[in-house]
C-alpha cells in the first residue's frame, strides 16, 4: 500500500495518525511520500517517548508506527523532482518524494527499525552518519552489508544510544548518489533533562548541498568536484528558501549539516550565538563562546543557539559570497571599468539581444529582466520591501517578532521599522573633508661609498 501525501497548511499529525494505523501492522510500514517544498509544521509525537519536535526548513518529519515497542520507519530511495525555487526544478535522487529526504526524529534509548526500499536505477545503501550502532548496520556496502539491489527492501535495526544531531546518506556509489541529492536529517532527542541540552522554543534543521546544473537543463553533473553553480539549504535556493519565523525572546536552535564538497562559514545578523553541539554530541559549556559566524566543514553538523531578542528581518547565510548566488558562471571576465560606448550598437547589429554586463559591477543584474534559458534562475534574485535583494543560494532570513504567537511558524511578512530606524539618504550639508598635513621634506640621502681594502679579505669566514 502506498500513498502520496501533500502538506500545505494542514497539520502533519493527521498524516502521522493515518500512517500508524493498525491496518498494515503485519506488513511493511506504509511509505508516506511528500513532493511539495513547503515547510511542514512540527510533528508532535503521537506515541512513544515525548519530545519537543524540530521544524525542517522546506521539509518534513517522517511518521512512524510503533510495533511491539519498536519505532518503525519506511524510507523509499527513488528519483524525485525538487523545485529549487519557483521557476526551476531539478531532477534529483532522494527519499520519499523529496531531496533531501524526510527528517527522522527519535528519542535517546528508542529501538528503531528502518525499512529501505530501493527504487533507484542502481543499487544503494544507507549510512547512519554519526550513530553508535552494530557494525553490520553502518551501511557501508561491500564491507558491512551487501548493496541493496534495485527493487529490494533491506531493514536496519539499532538503538538510538546518544542524543544529538545526525544525518543519513548512501555509502554505495556515494559520489554519484550524494551529488544527485541523496541525504536526510536525523535528530535524537534526550529522553529527559540533560545537563548540556537546554529546552528551546524553536528548533530548526536543514542540510547544505551543492549542485552543478547547466542552465536550461535539470539533472546535476555528478562528476563536478569544485565548480558547483547552485548552493542550497535543503535543496532550495533563495528566494525559494523559507524564512525561520520566531517570537521575540524565544530561545532558538538551528541545526546545520554540510554534505557539500567545501566548508561554509554560516553567519547570523543581529545576534550572537553559541555552538552548543556537533555530530559528536553536546558541546561542553567550558568550550562554548559567542560567535556570529561559525565554519561548518564537510561532513560536519553544528547546533547554533541564541536568544532572539532583537526584532527585525535578520539575514542568515553562508559568508562565501559566491554561495549566495544562483546559476553562476565561472568563466565570466571582469568588465568593471570597461567603456562599452560605441561597442553596444555594433554588437546589437550582430546579436540583437546583446546586453552590457558588469561595466559598473554586477548589481544591475539583480533587477535586470533578461531572457534566460528554460528551467534556470537569475544569478541574483529576490526582492525585499526596499528593492532588489541581489541574493541567491544559501541565504534566508530569521524573522523575529514580538507579536508572533507561541508555536506559530507562519511568515509574519516584512518588518515594520520604527520611525527613524532605517538608514536613509543624507540631505544636509557635507562637512569639508579633513586633510592631513603635508609631509615634511625628507633630507637628501648621502650615498654610501664602500671601498674594498687593497689587500683583499683574509681570514676564515
Amino acid at each position: 500500500m502506498k500513498r502520496r501525501a501533500f502538506f500545505g497548511g494542514a497539520a502533519i499529525t493527521a498524516v502521522a495518525a493515518a500512517a500508524v494505523s493498525k491496518v498494515a501492522m503485519a506488513a511493511l510500514p506504509e511509505p508516506v511520500l511528500v513532493d511539495k517544498p513547503d515547510t511542514a509544521p512540527p510533528l508532535a509525537p503521537p506515541d512513544g517517548r515525548p519530545y519537543s519536535p524540530v521544524v525542517t526548513l522546506n521539509g518534513w518529519t517522517l511518521p512512524w508506527r510503533m510495533n511491539s515497542g519498536v519505532k518503525e520507519f519506511h524510507l523509499v530511495a527513488e528519483p524525485v523532482e525538487r523545485e529549487l525555487a519557483p521557476g526551476m526544478t531539478a531532477r534529483l535522487w532522494g527519499y520519499n518524494g523529496q531531496s533531501p529526504g524526510p527528517t527522522i526524529e527519535v528519542v535517546e534509548g528508542d529501538r528503531v527499525r528502518i525499512f529501505v526500499t530501493n527504487k533507484l536505477p542502481e543499487h544503494t545503501s544507507v549510512h547512519w552518519h554519526g550513530q553508535r550502532l552494530p557494525n553490520g548496520m553502518d551501511g557501508v556496502a561491500g564491507f558491512t552489508q551487501p548493496h541493496i539491489p534495485v527493487g529490494k527492501t533491506f531493514v536496519y535495526e539499532f538503538q538510538a544510544r546518544r542524543p544529538g544531531t545526525f544525518m543519513y546518506h548512501p555509502h554505495s556509489d556515494e559520489m554519484v548518489q550524494m551529488a544527485m541529492g541523496m541525504m536526510g536529517f536525523w535528530v535524537t532527542h534526550p529522553k529527559g533533562a540533560h545537563p548540556l541540552i537546554e529546552r528551546v522554543d524553536r528548533d530548526f534543521c536543514f542540510l547544505m548541498a551543492a549542485y552543478d546544473v547547466e542552465p536550461g537543463s535539470a539533472t546535476p553533473k555528478v562528476n563536478t568536484m569544485l565548480d558547483f553553480n547552485l548552493f542550497t539549504f535543503n535543496s532550495r535556493v533563495f528566494p525559494g528558501i523559507a524564512s525561520m519565523n520566531v517570537r521575540k525572546n524565544d530561545r532558538v536552535r538551528i541545526r546545520v549539516g554540510n554534505l557539500t564538497m567545501t566548508n561554509h562559514p554560516i553567519h547570523l545578523h543581529g545576534h550572537e550565538f553559541l555552538v552548543t553541539g556537533t555530530d559528536g554530541g553536546p558541546t561542553p559549556k567550558s568550550a562554548r563562546w559567542h560567535e556570529v559566524t561559525t565554519d561548518v566543514g564537510v561532513g560536519q553538523m553544528r547546533q547554533l543557539e541564541f536568544i532572539a531578542d532583537e526584532e527585525g528581518d535578520w539575514a542568515f547565510h553562508c559568508h562565501k559570497s559566491h554561495h549566495t548566488m544562483n546559476a553562476m558562471g565561472h568563466d565570466v571576465p571582469t568588465m568593471i571599468g570597461v567603456d562599452h560606448r560605441g561597442l553596444l550598437k555594433k554588437m546589437q547589429k550582430i546579436v540583437p539581444d546583446y546586453m552590457v554586463m558588469g561595466e559598473r559591477g554586477m548589481a544591475d543584474m539583480g533587477d535586470m529582466q533578461m531572457p534566460l534559458p528554460d528551467n534556470t534562475l537569475p544569478m541574483m534574485s529576490g526582492r525585499g520591501p526596499f528593492g532588489p535583494a541581489e541574493m541567491g543560494g544559501m541565504f534566508t532570513l530569521v524573522k523575529v517578532r514580538r507579536e508572533q504567537k507561541r508555536g506559530d511558524y507562519g511568515d509574519p511578512g516584512w518588518f515594520k521599522h520604527p520611525q527613524g530606524t532605517v538608514a536613509r539618504e543624507w540631505t544636509g550639508e557635507m562637512p569639508a573633508p579633513a586633510r592631513t598635513a603635508a609631509p615634511a621634506p625628507q633630507k637628501k640621502s648621502v650615498p654610501l661609498d664602500v671601498r674594498k681594502p687593497a689587500g683583499g679579505h683574509h681570514g676564515d669566514h
